[in-house]
Formats: C-alpha cells, structure tokens, sequence
C-alpha cells in the first residue's frame, strides 16, 4: 500500500453499492483504512478511505468509478487522494478524548442542535458522527404519543478539560430551552453498565409516600414542611424522618395498603424497568422512603433488590418509631457500593438516579448519576438530569434506540 484514496459516494440509495464498490477495490489489491455510511430519507452517503498500490493512481481510480457510476444509477461520488502525511496527523487524533452528547427535546428544533454545537465549538470539541436515537416522527401532530421525545447522540472528540464548564453550559441550555441534555464521556463503562440503583419517592413514584400518610393522619402540612427541608439538604435526613414518623403515631396500618394500591409511577417507569431486566440489568431500590412501598413496587417493576427504611408496627399501627437502621444520605452510597461489590461489577458499570438532596452521594459515587426531575440544588451538582421528559429517556442515555426499548403503555 503507497497511495491512499478519501472517497465519498451520495445519491440515492438502492442494494449492492457496498458491494460493488469494495468488489471493484477487492480486484485491485486495495485495503479499506475507514468506512462509514448513513442513509437519510432514502439518500445515500457513504466514505471510504482507501489505501492503494502504486500503479492505482487517482486518474485510473475516477476512470474505475466512472464506470461503476453507470452501472449505480442516480449516484455520484468525490475521490481525492490523501498524503502520508495527513493520514498520519489522522491517526494521531485516536489519542483524544471522546465525549457522548445525547440532546432530547419534545420536537427536535435546528436551534436546538445549533446550541449545542456551538458549546462544542467553543470548547474545541469537534462532532464526528451525529445519529438519532428517537423513532422516526410524522409530520404533523405529537411524535407518536404526547410522552415521547425526540432524541440525537453525538458523538465528540478532542482535548477540552474544561468539563465543569460544558457541563455548566449544557444545564443552562437545558434550563432555558426546556429539554434535556447528557454529556458523558465515552469509554468502556458506559457501554457496560450492569446495576441500576432508583431512590423511590419522587423517582420512581409521583408521590413522597409519608406525605401521603400524615394526610390521611391529619398531619399533612407538618409533615410536608419537614419532608421539602430534608430534600432542599437544610435539614439532617435521619432526624428530618423520625420527626415525621413520630407524627404518624397510632396510624392504621391499612391505610399504607390503600397508599400502595393507589401509587402513580413515574412517566416511563415500566418501559425503562422492563427494558433493563431483558437486557439483563440487576435493579435495585436504595430509598430514604419505606420498605413497605419498595415491596409493591418489587413485584411491578422487576425489582431485585429493595434497601429502604422500616417502620415499627404493634397491634396493626404505627407507633411513631422507626425500625433498624435510618437509611441516610451516607447510607445510600454505601449500599450502592456494597451491591456493586457482592454482584462482582465495578462501581463505574451503575447508575443512581434520585431526586433529592439525599440522593447526591450516591449520584456522585455511580458510575452515571442523573438526577430525575430533582430540586434545583441536586440538578447543580449532578453530572446529569433529566427534567423534560420520562424515566424511559434514560435508556437514550445509555445508547439504545427506541426499536431496541420494550414499550409498555402506562396502566390507567
């Protein structure tokens, strides 16, 4: 090999143009260096870096594809032969850091794209591949269902190490233009994740469970104040729940059981829960909330494992004290370490999703922490959030595409 070829081929689309062309490069002893090929609304865009023997010179190339051109009708190409040099300088390049940009929004506007390629553009990160994660859209009306998102992955490289700063950017965009935008970086962990740990309340329900108790005890609004002091971090967790559990005194156990029928889920909570558990994932619960409402969640969801709090029963009611261990800010992190530990998967293969001030060491301590539609605080020092959309987008975020997610149409 002494010459090397760049070509691209765009038109519209038909079978055998891969075929033909490498078949042609085949009979004249050409190795193929890069390739890569998109097709968007039937047109066609394919490149090929070729590398040639000495007697295959650019002239005698584009006479070899003028011929083949006739045969692939509707089709045209541009070669070019690319110096030792340049081709040096490019494989320089796989040294770089290489970042995964993942941009979802109701319906994908150009200046959606265009903001977030500017940010890339400032901070010298160079877009190598852009591709759409979501389903294709009709044109008119809501993208199939009025939960659905519109979701496009890119694909970045270079040597920023400004990465507070992206991000900082990223969740001011998201922010101002109400969608929702993942910067991570991409490297074997986030193609390898293996344990999923939820917070409850807030999470993956629509609901903070003991505020729905102390309404049905009369103590609604005490409780609510205490519950929005310990998720704002203004108030210590354990002390925040056994405030709130002394007010619960002499509840009847039965009305958890009415809560429990009666709990929302989260938008997406089924099509995420069942996606993961058929690709294989462990799922776990690792909640400040109540054992008691983690366990009729076990059963819909798929869960594996469920860490949460305990309350102490006698003669059917509550007594106001809680039972064991408080599961705390501290102790959530913990617990995520420790399961990681004992399913032998490094702590770089989970991911923490929560809402609340609680949550953030375990956000902090996974290997992709996201917080879900969570205070202002939590959405600050989180690596990232989710605020527009679903629990279901969270699979965008590990690269899958909606043809490979299980949909599982919400329970009326």
């Amino acid at each position: 090999m002494t010459r090397i070829f760049l070509l691209n081929v765009f038109g519209k689309d038909r079978p055998g143009v891969t075929a033909t062309l490498t078949g042609m490069f085949a009979e004249h002893g050409c190795q193929v260096l890069d390739i890569g090929q998109s097709v968007i609304h039937y047109h066609l865009s394919l490149g090929m870096l070729i590398g040639a023997p000495q007697e295959l010179e650019l002239s005698l190339l584009k006479k070899l594809l003028d011929e083949k051109m006739k045969l692939l009708e509707s089709l045209d190409y541009e070669a070019e032969e690319v110096s030792p040099q340049a081709y040096d300088s490019w494989v320089s390049e796989q040294g770089a850091l290489r970042f995964v940009v993942t941009l979802l929004a109701p319906r994908m506007q150009s200046s959606h794209i265009a903001k977030v390629a500017r940010i890339l553009r400032e901070h010298e990160l160079n877009i190598y591949t852009i591709q759409r994660l979501s389903g294709r859209a009709p044109l008119n009306g809501e993208p199939f269902d009025a939960s659905s998102a519109a979701c496009v992955e890119f694909l970045v490289r270079g040597q920023d190490s400004h990465l507070q700063q992206i991000r900082k950017k990223f969740l001011e965009l998201a922010h101002s233009d109400n969608i929702d935008i993942a910067f991570q970086t991409d490297d074997l962990f986030r193609r390898n994740r293996r344990l999923v740990a939820f917070d409850m309340d807030s999470t993956l329900i629509e609901a903070e469970v003991i505020d729905e108790l102390a309404k049905a005890a009369g103590v609604g609004e005490e409780v609510s104040r205490v519950t929005a002091a310990a998720m704002r971090g203004e108030l210590d967790f354990k002390e925040s729940f056994r405030r709130r559990v002394a007010l619960l005194k002499g509840l009847d156990v039965s009305v958890m059981e009415e809560i429990a029928r009666n709990l929302k889920l989260a938008r997406g909570a089924r099509t995420l829960t069942k996606t993961l558990k058929s690709l294989g994932y462990e799922l776990a619960i690792i909640s400040g909330g109540m054992r008691f409402f983690g366990e009729y969640l076990q059963d819909i969801l798929g869960i594996d494992y469920i860490y949460a709090n305990d309350l102490e029963v006698k003669d059917g009611k509550l007594t106001g004290f809680p039972k064991g261990e408080i599961i705390d800010a501290k102790r959530k992190a913990e617990i995520l370490g420790e399961l990681a530990s004992s399913l032998g998967i490094d702590l770089r293969q989970t991911i923490a999703v929560g809402d609340g001030a609680n949550d953030l060491l375990m956000l902090e301590r996974a290997g992709m922490g996201i917080a879900f539609h969570a205070k202002p605080v939590v959405k600050e020092k989180a690596r990232h959030s989710i605020s527009a959309h679903g629990l279901d987008s969270i699979l965008y975020l590990i690269g899958l595409r909606d043809r490979e997610t299980t949909q599982v149409k919400p329970a009326n």
